[in-house]
């Protein structure tokens, strides 16, 4: 599509031209022919067609630049939210030893708050399921307190924006402990059997 000079509208030519053929049309219907008016009606039709066609292309560019428009945002957005995270960490650890207070509090907190706002949020929590696409496993060891494969430690919390993770979170896991399945042993199935005998001996 040939580009159009800034500030010009699409559509410009398209519309003089439309007003030519209508007013030629018009002629044609005071004083032509039949043949001269069916030419005049084709012409308009054909330029009509183009407008149309022209209009549909404009439209389709302002999406395209929109959609474009967006997604360089979200980019730049992303890249400053990932260079915070460091930042992040390192308010996380001053809070677990109780050294954010006074002036650093209110800053960590409006920090905290504008990054959400953003759309970054922090996920992993103590007692979740282990999901390898959200967490990364850094220690491993088994446990009879859980029946699956679970975060019993966060070391590192993650983040994402949106459905996309920035950084997994650094995870303990601990796994069920090998023999702990709650399946009838043969002690269960003898001492099931013993009373069954004993029942029937009454």
């Amino acid at each position: 599509m040939t580009e159009k000079p800034q500030g010009e509208q699409p559509g410009d030519d398209s519309a003089a031209a439309e007003e030519a053929v209508i007013k030629a049309a018009e002629e044609a219907a005071a004083g032509g022919t039949s043949e001269e008016l069916a030419t005049a009606k084709r012409e308009l039709a054909e330029r009509t067609a183009d407008l149309q066609r022209l209009q549909a292309e404009y439209q389709n560019y302002r999406k395209r630049v929109e959609r474009d428009r967006l997604t360089v945002r979200e980019i730049a957005v992303s890249n400053i939210l990932e260079a915070l995270i460091p930042v992040l960490d390192d308010i996380g650890r001053a809070r677990e030893h109780g050294e954010v207070t006074g002036g650093f509090k209110s800053v960590s907190d409006n920090l905290e708050t504008v990054v959400a706002k953003l759309g970054l949020q922090q996920f992993g929590k103590e007692g979740e399921a282990f999901d390898p696409t959200l967490h990364e496993a850094l220690m491993h060891s088994y446990s009879s307190d859980v029946t699956e494969d679970t975060c019993v430690q966060i070391l590192q919390p993650g983040y994402r924006i949106g459905e996309r993770v920035i950084r997994p979170a650094m995870v303990a896991v601990a796994e069920p402990q090998p023999g702990t399945q709650t399946t009838a042993t043969p002690d269960s199935e003898d001492s099931e059997s013993d009373k069954a005998d004993g029942a029937g001996d009454n």
